[in-house]
């Protein structure tokens, strides 16, 4: 019971000193506003481009909103010396570290509805299969959270996170089925893109928001758990070989 409420102090404070200031509000609705924005007017086919758009949308701004947050946050308190007095706290590694991700999870998923609320006004959502887009938003948050902890546990400084996250999240944006399918990518490029986690979970929102998956859902919903489950495993074997021993 005890670890539990700790995990419960540990998300709270995360969300105060982190997640809800208001640049961090501002910037979560502003970026998918501006990506929206950005390939509503790039396409120039109208609002017909709107569900095309959609699925990627979010995507990204689950993917940029959680890894830059984690990343940086999680790289400040350990530079800051913080970090060592919460491995000090008499709760497993394990829960610990769900309780430091947890927020950044929350704030993916909020992110992810900001561009749906906006395609409300654009387009029926009724043809949606939302059983499987939530689900699909959950597990993109959950993988980029991790991502995101991945990075903070390999770098020493906060703006190593920063560009160390680049080198994974703009090849995402091109190699993962955001915008355009994957058979458009040279043949040579696309073994890369079914080594990234974002590819399976595009594949979900665009087999959820328009029918055009090209996988069946369940794998791309077990491969999603599995990059989820290896990132967090890798994540707490680095933190024990490099901040516990």
């Amino acid at each position: 019971m005890k670890a539990w409420i700790a995990f419960w102090n540990i998300l709270v404070k995360d969300f105060r000193a982190y997640y809800l200031k208001p640049p961090n509000i501002s910037w979560g609705l502003i970026f998918p506003l501006a990506w929206t924005g950005m390939f509503f007017i790039r396409s120039g086919a109208g609002l017909d481009s709107v569900p095309a758009l959609l699925p990627g949308v979010i995507a990204v701004s689950v993917l940029f909103g959680t890894t830059s947050l984690l990343s940086v946050t999680v790289t400040f308190e350990k530079k800051g010396r913080s970090f060592e007095r919460l491995l000090l706290a008499p709760i497993p590694l394990e829960l610990l570290m769900l309780a430091k991700t947890s927020g950044a999870i929350l704030f993916g998923v909020a992110n992810a509805f900001v561009p749906v609320v906006m395609a409300a006004f654009l387009m029926d959502l009724s043809a949606v299969n939302w059983p499987t887009l939530i689900p699909a938003i959950v597990l993109i948050a959950v993988s980029s959270t991790f991502l995101g902890l991945f990075i903070a546990v390999s770098v020493s400084e906060v703006f190593e996170a920063q560009t160390f996250s680049n080198f994974f999240r703009f090849p995402m944006l091109f190699l993962c089925g955001l915008f355009f399918p994957i058979e458009q990518i040279p043949l040579w490029l696309r073994p890369l893109s079914y080594v990234m986690p974002l590819t399976y979970g595009a594949d979900v929102l665009h087999a959820s928001i328009r029918g055009a998956g090209h996988m069946p859902l369940a794998l791309d919903f077990c491969l999603l758990a599995a990059f989820c489950a290896v990132l967090f495993a890798v994540s707490l074997r680095n933190i024990r070989r490099k901040w516990i021993a």
